[in-house]
């Protein structure tokens, strides 16, 4: 009997012997390659969920993989019967915020400076000419530890033209920025960059204009994403004192800023190859390029009043100030709202419980992105899911099931359910929120009630109910007319700085006086999050 393959939900029957980039060919499912099925670009990734032994050993060429990791042109049918499932880092269905909402300024706001200007048929760089007639093109670009996200803009009219995003196909190498690190310091060959380069090269390939019209990339991202983009040392990112090697070279005098430049010859990009690719600066440490790029879009730099900014994510950064002051921090909180260590965990596709409800009787209702069945629990219905725990008084403050019981299940037939362990690590990555907050305001000399503004940042923040965060303490209990959604504030940060070269100099500045707190060292951070492990509102 042939063995049954599911790529991204799509299936087809192989023999023995056919490579699983072959079935994707049979069922038209794309499959990001460069070297056309030889093993030497290490982009055609795939993510094994089910039927791993059914596949030949691990290749040479994929030593280099974690977890369940292949390349699907490494990996062939080697049983005679029996199901393999797996998807690709370019599903289109997964939710990855492109979109700005809700801020007091945008890139098409933004008075139209850029560095590519034009002098009759002459395309100038920095007022030098690179190019000769054509359209002017550029590209803002957020590289997140979890997606990535891609705006196309013309820069004589300040238009979007296109958007694109993808999975963070370096995930290959972990789920989080420490294990990306460790990964690097141990296989050579910038296999983390040239993966993430061969992925951004067909999502740029894809868009409806002649590439090498592109002169100019705008790149933000956390500090180890930015870097390893660039091919940067980053091992001083993951010890002590835990700073980029822009951040020691500014402080040794060798450079006038945490930004970093390149260009796309150098990066193998199929842009202009004289084309400039600039990544933003860093404020410090883990406070990255993303979190400097919310600074432009949440307009700082003419804010009287102070507001207070969250980033969530496997990384959660924290801004708090206006124009006059400015504290950031960042709090290590982990993949668990996005998916990652929960049992039932998954990021935001097609049939992830998004919503949850529970009644007085302990049953539970629940809807799924897309409306299909339930195969797992993304953030927004994890943050749902505690909520109602805690509404109902189903566990205790410490995140322990009063009933006896391990675990909670929200559906039995799928067998999708939030254990006990679950909860664990999920009050931990709240209670390195809560911690970092209360830090913050403390040194600010603020309470919450003097904050008039809360933005949340980015996409898992973009569809949490806020109600239920507040319940749970994810985020400060602060009233629902100072909260604004804003989606991709660092991709629209990015956008403003590649239209205007003055809100790149304005960055600068911002960022030079921003006063990082490394909240371990606090002598209050221990009791903060402790305290913020814990279910407020449960005897």
């Amino acid at each position: 009997m042939p063995v049954e393959v599911e790529i991204d939900k799509r299936t087809t029957l192989a023999r023995v012997g056919q490579s699983l980039f072959e079935c994707a060919e049979q069922m038209d499912v794309q499959i990001p390659t460069s070297c056309i099925k030889n093993g030497k670009c290490r982009e055609c990734l795939v993510e094994v969920s089910e039927g791993g032994e059914l596949l030949s050993p691990i290749s040479p060429e994929e030593e280099h993989l974690q977890g369940r990791f292949r390349l699907s042109c490494r990996a062939t049918i080697s049983a005679n019967s029996g199901r393999i499932s797996c998807h690709t880092l370019r599903r289109e269905k997964m939710r990855i915020e492109q979109e700005a909402r809700h801020l007091p300024t945008s890139f098409q706001d933004t008075p139209l400076n850029p560095a590519v200007t034009r002098r009759g048929k002459s395309v100038l760089l920095d007022g030098k000419s690179i190019a000769q007639g054509g359209a002017i093109y550029g590209v803002a670009l957020d590289v997140g530890t979890t997606t990535v996200a891609v705006r196309l803009i013309d820069l004589e009219s300040g238009d979007l033209v296109a958007a694109s995003a993808f999975e963070n196909p370096q995930r290959f190498a972990g789920s989080n920025v420490m294990s990306r690190i460790l990964f690097n310091s141990e296989n050579k060959g910038r296999l983390q960059q040239r993966t993430l380069t061969g992925y951004l090269t067909h999502a740029l390939e894809d868009f409806p204009v002649d590439t090498t019209q592109i002169y100019e990339m705008v790149v933000v991202g956390n500090t180890t994403m930015r870097d390893l983009f660039f091919g940067l040392d980053v091992s001083g990112i993951g010890q002590k004192p835990f700073r980029s090697i822009t951040e020691v070279q500014l402080r040794n005098g060798e450079r006038a800023s945490t930004a970093v430049a390149s260009t796309g010859r150098r990066l193998r990009l199929p842009i202009h190859p004289d084309a400039r690719v600039v990544g933003l600066p860093i404020i410090s440490s883990h406070v990255g390029a993303d979190a400097a790029a919310c600074l432009l879009s949440v307009d700082l730099a003419r804010r009287e009043e102070p507001m207070l900014l969250m980033d969530i994510g496997t990384n959660t950064e924290i801004l708090c100030g206006c124009r006059d002051q400015l504290l950031v921090a960042s709090c290590p909180a982990g993949p668990a709202f996005e998916g990652g260590a929960v049992s039932c965990g998954m990021p935001g596709l097609k049939g992830a419980i998004e919503r949850v409800a529970i009644s007085a009787t302990g049953e539970s209702d629940y809807r799924v992105i897309d409306d299909g069945p339930a195969e797992g629990i993304c953030g927004s219905g994890l943050i749902d899911l505690l909520n109602e725990l805690v509404m109902q008084q189903m566990i205790d403050a410490n995140g322990r099931y009063v009933d006896g019981e391990d675990r909670f299940f929200l559906d039995r037939s799928a067998d999708i359910y939030l254990s006990e362990a679950d909860i664990a690590e999920l009050a931990q990555a709240k209670g390195a929120n809560s911690a970092g907050i209360k830090i913050v305001l403390d040194r600010a000399g603020l309470t919450i009630d003097q904050v008039d503004r809360l933005y949340l940042a980015g996409g898992f923040a973009r569809y949490l109910d806020t109600r239920a965060a507040r319940g749970i303490g994810m985020i400060p209990d602060i009233a629902d007319g100072c909260i604004r959604q804003i989606g991709n504030a660092a991709l629209e940060g990015a956008s403003i700085a590649l239209c205007s070269l003055p809100h790149r100099d304005l960055l600068d500045s911002l960022v030079r006086r921003a006063e990082h707190l490394e909240l371990e060292m606090d002598e209050h951070f221990f009791d903060y999050y402790v305290d913020g492990c814990l279910f407020a509102g449960v005897n």
